[in-house]
């Protein structure tokens, strides 16, 4: 690269990933053939429109890997075409989430979603969001007792509400959503379920965590995080028509309208190019091992941080993250992840269910297993890294701070990037 000052920016941010513990949950590492394909010459080509159905000339081979990724999505999570469309255009999670909505929901009508607060994401309705400025916003939560999502009481708050379209899915909860009950809710009140799989698409894939396809209207979902592919979004949604009286489209047809032109221009076919890679890397055999190990990850990491006298939210988890209640111990989220980042470990500052403070500087940490599992570490690892997260924040002393990072340094030469 001539651009000597970025390159030297790339060059440190390589050694940074190399010589951090990386437990950021929205996070992974794509591999060098992802890599390849983003940086191919498909980011020179500007492909407004759908495959065959372009505004500009010279599509024929931006219509091949378009559509190359759109089967290799059906068949990943074993859908029929004939059931289901895939959108593979979406530039991001948040766009994706705001063309369903687009698509399906009247603006100014009510949409169902888990509070921010709860685990929930920006654009499920929150305030801040244009989905909560657009649409009303009836949110739902987790049981203060068990901090994990009762049913009933979601159900309660439908009937009463009767919202349009009910969102699945989260940010930050660590169980296994119900998704037969979801649907159940959403048939009661004629809503449609739109599942936001963006955090388990990869678990999903891997057979480790149950799918949302046999329930779900649609599907949204990054490609980042536990898919390991790289940041862009897909959408899937089914071939049917929607319950409105003659209404001539179907609900895939709304949303890829809602998609282009509705909200985008032309897709980044770069991305796409590299969706197609990741999917097909999530179909060999070493990714549902890979998923599997990231479940033992979290789990082995979960038990152990409570083995040491931390306080889990929902006391464990079934995913590749879970939330850990820092000022328990009298420690600030903040607080708690500017410790561990001296030290060379890498965590989010995440609420925790009914927190207190404020979300600047909430009452724990969200911790998430997907990238140090792609480096190759397995449960011992994990509760080494438990051990230093411990050291660390038992009296966030600089000795600490230095022993720990010392032995940062080892597990990262250890398991490189």
């Amino acid at each position: 690269m001539r651009d000597k000052e970025v390159r030297k920016l790339i060059g440190k941010e390589a050694k940074r990933q190399n010589d951090t513990l990386n437990l950021i949950a929205s996070e992974n590492y794509v591999s060098k053939d992802v890599r390849e394909a983003l940086g191919s010459v498909f980011v020179n080509k500007y492909a407004e429109g759908y495959p065959h159905a372009r505004y500009y000339g010279g599509n024929t081979y931006v219509d091949e890997v378009e559509e190359l990724a759109k089967r290799r999505a059906l068949k990943l999570f074993s859908l029929s075409p004939k059931a289901w469309s895939v959108n593979v255009q979406p530039y991001s999670g948040s766009p994706a989430n705001l063309a369903v909505l687009h698509a399906l929901v009247p603006v100014g009508e009510k949409i169902m979603g888990m509070s921010l607060a709860m685990g929930g994401h920006l654009t499920h309705g929150h305030k801040v969001s244009v989905t909560g400025k657009l649409w009303e916003q009836i949110p739902y939560g987790v049981d203060r007792g068990t901090e994990n999502i009762d049913y009933g009481e979601v159900m309660r708050i439908a009937k009463k509400e009767q919202p349009k379209l009910i969102i699945a899915g989260a940010t930050a909860y660590s169980r296994i959503v119900n998704f037969k009950k979801m649907k159940a809710i959403a048939d009661a009140v004629g809503a449609y379920l739109l599942v936001d799989m963006s955090h388990f698409a990869g678990l999903v894939a891997g057979k480790a965590y149950p799918s949302p396809f046999p329930y779900a209207d649609a599907v949204t979902t990054t490609t980042h995080k536990t898919l390991r592919g790289p940041r862009a979004a897909m959408i899937f949604s089914r071939n049917t028509h929607p319950p409105i009286p003659n209404s001539k489209f179907l609900i895939s047809e709304l949303i890829d309208k809602a998609v282009f032109p509705g909200l985008q221009g032309g897709p980044h076919e770069n991305q796409i190019a590299a969706i197609a890679v990741a999917l097909e890397e999530a179909m060999k055999p070493a990714f549902k091992k890979y998923a599997a190990q990231i479940v033992k990850n979290t789990r082995a990491f979960a038990e152990e941080m409570k083995r040491l006298g931390w306080r889990v939210i929902s006391g464990g988890t079934d995913t590749h993250l879970f939330l850990l209640d820092t000022a328990s111990r009298g420690i600030g989220g903040k607080e708690a992840s500017d410790a561990l980042e001296d030290a060379g470990i890498i965590v989010n500052k995440n609420t925790i269910p009914f927190d207190e403070r404020k979300p600047t500087d909430p009452s724990g940490i969200r911790i998430g297993t997907a990238a140090l599992t792609t480096r190759g570490m397995k449960e011992k690892e994990m509760k080494e890294i438990a051990f230093l997260i411990n050291a660390v924040l038992g009296g966030i002393s600089k000795r600490k701070k230095n022993e720990a990072q010392g032995k940062v340094v080892r597990l990262c030469k250890k398991f490189p990037v």
